[in-house]
């Protein structure tokens, strides 16, 4: 038996997520109240063949202690709560199903969206022994809907009326307007959406819920209990009343602890080199050349696409370089076009994916469902009109003699002494490997392209400045409703605000918002809702609203000494991504073998 040792160690690079300066800031009271460290009186020895050891962060976005989901903010699921929180149902990305969990099923009555019925699990129950009724469903949506600190309160607010327990196992949601979308978008979890079901007694027992940290005493119904957590580490152990194992959804798990070994501040290499040394079963997603050293050193070690490149699978955050429309020359769609026909997408393959086909033309991910709608005879009669992916500087340099620009003596385009300031803002630890080439290319079709990775960097981008902004955004996973949704008018900020998250373009269409709330009462199999969203992606490539780069890559690498069955192109288990850190991380864990490994 391998004995297992407090891990101390840090994040040399954000993941895409984690990246915002923003997130996951805890209220000061809340991490006052939490405690400082979680340490039983005894830990009992578990064998590392029944232990997971996993990279990432403990205490980066929410103190120590702070496990209750509706302790806003504060909450994440990112750092092993997951593996304590369920939804009603999760979402297999990669085989295109639902996965029924403490839900046995939730359909719409009727063919007008405008009702729900959740039928629950009978076996379903909090860690406590209490059955999961329809009361702690109501109370968990009700909570939504009246409670703006929640995180889906906009989505509750917006769409529900009502939510009413018709009997202990089935509830009804009656929608104010049609919500096609509502299961899919807020009550299925998958990648870091949807919502957890929360028990009703113990919140509703909390003076202030959002200021109750959880700590070891929440009752919840996932599989595994807080046992341990410092600023080193933090411990799960499986605890072996598990109602999913009674009731048919998953077999006995033969992980029987977690081991969440902080690595916020240490070098990349250092990560590498323990998975290298079978420390670590699996860290946080790494960059190309990484991953090719670890494969090369360790045969154990396999990715999503095996030893082949890309060696990881499409995340949810496509990645464009945005601009602000509203500010010239941006707002001109001459240069946004100039620039993106500036961008040689083949040689991005080419140099960083070994011909991988990860560069994108889409404002969305191409899963099953995206995939056959960009297959869709309308979207590649569009593709075909405005070639979004075509690089060609000739047309470029014509598009921008035609908005007024001439070549200096430097070679840069220029208007009334000024250059197109195509400064990408940007974040080494991510994109330190695309944007010098994306620089190489823009000053190579008279673009005035620099790099700045500094600490200004994201507050560039919401405030709107001058020059181009590489960043991702999650919306779109079943179909790209969310995605186009991101460029409605009403998100668009004036100059002089500061801009959301993923709606940096500032973007403002009267066209293109009517075809979208035409659309939006329609499920994505109504042929009406497939030809508005065909209308509306072609005004993205025409009026060229960002320029889209790369499909995000999630290179994650799974270590099989000790533990078989990570989720893998060849062997996609549930069909879910590989995040351990992700809303369907319990799947991930729970569903590993082990290897025999002693």
């Amino acid at each position: 038996m391998v004995k297992l040792k407090l891990l101390t160690a840090a994040f040399a690079a954000m993941t895409a997520l984690a990246v915002v300066p923003t997130a996951g800031m805890a209220q000061d009271s809340l991490a006052a109240s939490a405690p400082k460290e979680i340490a039983p009186e005894t830990l009992s020895e578990v064998p590392r063949n029944q232990t997971v050891v996993l990279g990432w962060g403990v205490a980066a976005s929410s103190p120590i202690g702070v496990t209750n989901p509706w302790a806003i903010p504060g909450y994440t699921h990112q750092e092993g709560n997951v593996f304590m929180w369920e939804p009603l149902m999760y979402f297999g990305i990669f085989k295109g199903e639902f996965i029924p969990w403490l839900a046995d099923s939730m359909e719409y009555v009727g063919t007008d969206y405008m009702s729900l019925e959740i039928k629950l699990n009978k076996d379903a129950k909090w860690s406590d022994g209490t059955a999961v009724t329809s009361k702690d469903v109501v109370y968990t949506f009700d909570g939504q809907l009246n409670n703006e600190k929640l995180p889906y309160h906009a989505n509750f607010a917006q769409f529900v009326e009502s939510t009413t327990a018709t009997d202990d196992l089935t509830v009804l949601v009656k929608f104010k307007t049609p919500a096609p979308r509502f299961k899919f978008e807020v009550l299925t979890e998958k990648f870091d959406t949807g919502i957890p079901i929360v028990p009703a007694a113990w919140e509703s027992a909390q003076a202030d819920y959002t200021m109750a940290a959880g700590s070891t005493d929440i009752p919840h119904s996932g599989p595994f209990d807080l046992i341990a957590w410092n600023s080193n580490q933090k411990i799960f152990d499986y605890r072996k009343d598990w109602w999913a194992v009674k009731a048919g959804r998953i077999a006995e798990p033969a992980v029987k602890r977690i081991i969440i070994a902080n690595i916020t501040g240490v070098s990349m290499d250092t990560v590498a080199q323990r998975i290298v040394n079978n420390e670590f079963d699996s860290a946080l997603d790494m960059r190309s050349s990484v991953i090719g050293n670890i494969l090369a050193q360790n045969p154990e070690v396999t990715t999503h696409t095996g030893n082949e490149s890309p060696f990881g699978y499409l995340d949810w955050w496509p990645n464009s370089l945005w601009m602000n429309t509203q500010l010239a020359p941006y707002s001109d769609a001459r240069v946004r076009r100039a620039i993106s026909l500036s961008i040689n997408r083949d040689q991005i393959n080419d140099v960083l994916y070994d011909g991988a086909k990860i560069a994108t033309i889409y404002p969305f991910p191409l899963y099953p469902n995206l995939q056959a709608f960009a297959d869709s005879p309308g979207v590649k009669a569009l593709e075909e009109q405005y070639q979004p992916g075509k690089f060609d500087t000739e047309e470029s340099a014509k598009l921008m003699t035609e908005a007024g620009f001439a070549l200096n003596g430097d070679g840069l385009w220029a208007k009334d002494g000024k250059t197109v300031d195509a400064t990408i803002q940007g974040f080494e630890n991510i994109h330190g490997d695309i944007v010098p080439i994306l620089v190489e290319m823009l000053r190579a079709a008279g673009f005035d392209a620099a790099i700045n990775f500094g600490p200004d960097a994201y507050q560039n981008m919401a405030d709107g400045k001058a020059g181009l902004y590489m960043f991702g955004h999650g919306a779109s996973l079943y179909d790209p409703f969310e995605a186009l949704n991101l460029f409605h008018g009403k998100y668009s900020a004036n100059i002089g605000t500061a801009a959301g998250n993923s709606r940096w373009s500032r973007y403002k269409n009267p066209e293109f918002d009517a075809i979208l709330d035409s659309i939006a009462p329609l499920s994505s199999d109504d042929p009406k809702f497939i030809e508005g969203a065909t209308k509306a992606l072609g005004i993205y490539w025409r009026d060229q609203i960002d320029v889209p780069i790369i499909q995000w890559l999630h290179r994650i690498a799974y270590n099989q000494h000790y533990w078989k069955n990570w989720p893998t192109a060849a062997s996609p288990a549930m069909g879910t991504n590989g995040a351990f850190w992700a809303q369907t991380g319990t799947l991930v864990i729970t569903a590993l073998q082990p290897s025999g490994a002693q």
